[in-house]
């Protein structure tokens, strides 16, 4: 029973990759340009109003579009027309015409190209209802950090506007494959602006990102079986973190950052260790008889949260940090896995299986309450944006694999789609 659980285990991390239909070469620009579709209709959304930033016509992107997209993204907002209205940051407001538009807030800036070629970002938010503003925003950046600049402005909004902080200037990873090559890629939280970090011609699986956001342990295959390496991003430098005896699999960091979570095989069956950053040491934390696989920490390091069959079939258990007994925290169905731990604390995702369908699955943890929040029948992976609003997952949407964004509630996704190829296995980044 074990084993055909283990076995169905690793087909589900395969399954995608077994199907990818054919496609023509990557190239970077290619994968660079996304699609961003957004759908669905929030309970509670601001009416915001982004005017097209004086002087982005001659620039290399269109701020004010990126703007509005993250924020209607974020399923807080609700986008009013401004067509064919240009403002910048000094220009008053219509509010009347504003109003009559029932716009409750107004973006407006400029994009200005500096003489030592690089740029000033400038915007000003207005509340529309009480006639005032709400600050300015001014940064200089280089063109390479156009796309940055407009992810972080569009986090100056978020923040003023809802008192949380906002998550479209961090990034998201993810794993593609294409004429046998599989990739690495690093992406805003968009999919746009994609740079591969790694390609290989054996399976790259489980990415997770270092709680400073500058390295990636994932797992590799090149050597002909798992091994665990750890990747600096800045530099392409890469380390193994785990090559044991056996299987050397689903790489998490603890929340400080010194050692990591894995699944290994290597004192026979498939168990969970700690694994010392510095020192590469493994310290084994369960002992069960059964399959333990896909650990995560909670956010204060206290707990951890896994996979395991010990009770017969695949079910999400918590225990401490330490190790020791652990506890069930999943009961509707028979197959629930992949679980993902909101920063806040507060939620937990996973996917279940009812009647052959994979299925995101939201829960709330002071609750045990859980819902499906898609209506897809092939989903995998969801990760937690650090803001805890949002959650990132994989999926097959009328045919095609995807990325897709979903608010807790489901009521607002959005599909990141590359013009060609798939994607898959996504892991939201930290803050940068």
């Amino acid at each position: 029973m074990n084993k055909i659980l283990f076995l169905s285990h690793l087909s589900q991390l395969f399954r995608r990759f077994g199907v990818l239909a054919a496609m023509a070469v990557f190239s970077s620009a290619a994968l660079a340009q996304f699609r961003v579709d957004v759908s669905g209709v929030g309970m509670t959304q601001v009416p915001i109003a982004i005017a097209g930033f004086k002087g982005e016509e001659t620039s290399p992107q269109k701020i004010s579009n990126i703007v509005l997209a993250d924020l209607e993204r974020s399923g807080q907002f609700r986008a009013v027309s401004m067509a064919g209205m240009a403002m910048d940051e000094l220009s008053r407001p219509d509010m009347p015409l504003l109003r009559q538009k029932s716009a409750d807030a107004l973006v407006a800036g400029s994009v200005t190209r500096l003489a030592d070629g690089r740029y000033e970002m400038r915007a000003k938010l207005w509340d529309v209802v009480s006639g005032q503003d709400k600050g300015d925003y001014r940064e200089t950046i280089s063109q390479a950090d156009l796309r940055l600049s407009a992810h972080r402005i569009a986090d100056w909004v978020y923040q003023i506007l809802t008192g949380d902080k906002g998550v479209f200037a961090t990034r998201i990873a993810y794993i593609t494959k294409t004429s046998g090559k599989y990739s690495l890629w690093i992406a805003d939280s968009d999919g746009e602006n994609s740079q591969a970090a790694l390609t290989s011609a054996e399976p790259i699986i489980s990415p997770s990102w270092s709680p400073k956001g500058n390295q990636l342990a994932y797992v590799s295959f090149e050597s002909r079986k798992p091994v665990i390496y750890v990747h600096e991003l800045a530099t392409g430098k890469r380390k193994i973190m785990a090559n044991f005896k056996g299987s050397n699999s689903a790489p998490a960091w603890s929340p400080d950052g010194r050692s990591l979570l894995a699944t290994l095989t290597r004192d026979g069956g498939s168990q969970l260790y700690q694994v010392d950053v510095a020192s590469g040491e493994a310290k084994r934390l369960t002992q069960s008889a059964g399959i333990d696989t896909e650990p995560s920490f909670t956010q204060d390091g206290s707990k951890i949260y896994f996979v395991s069959d010990r009770g017969g079939s695949p079910q999400i258990y918590r225990m401490a940090a330490t190790g020791g007994s652990a506890e069930r925290v999943t009961f509707n169905g028979s197959y629930n896995i992949s679980p993902a731990l909101s920063p806040d604390g507060r939620w937990l995702s996973y996917i279940t299986r009812v009647g052959g369908q994979f299925k995101v699955q939201v829960m709330n943890l002071s609750t045990g309450q859980s819902s499906a929040i898609t209506e897809t029948s092939a989903d995998e992976r969801p990760s937690f944006a650090p803001n805890s609003k949002l959650i990132v997952y994989a999926t097959v949407l009328q045919g095609r694999e995807a990325l897709m964004t979903t608010t807790l509630d489901g009521k607002i996704k959005a599909k990141l789609s590359g013009q060609s190829g798939d994607i898959r296995e996504p892991a939201w980044g930290p803050y940068r």
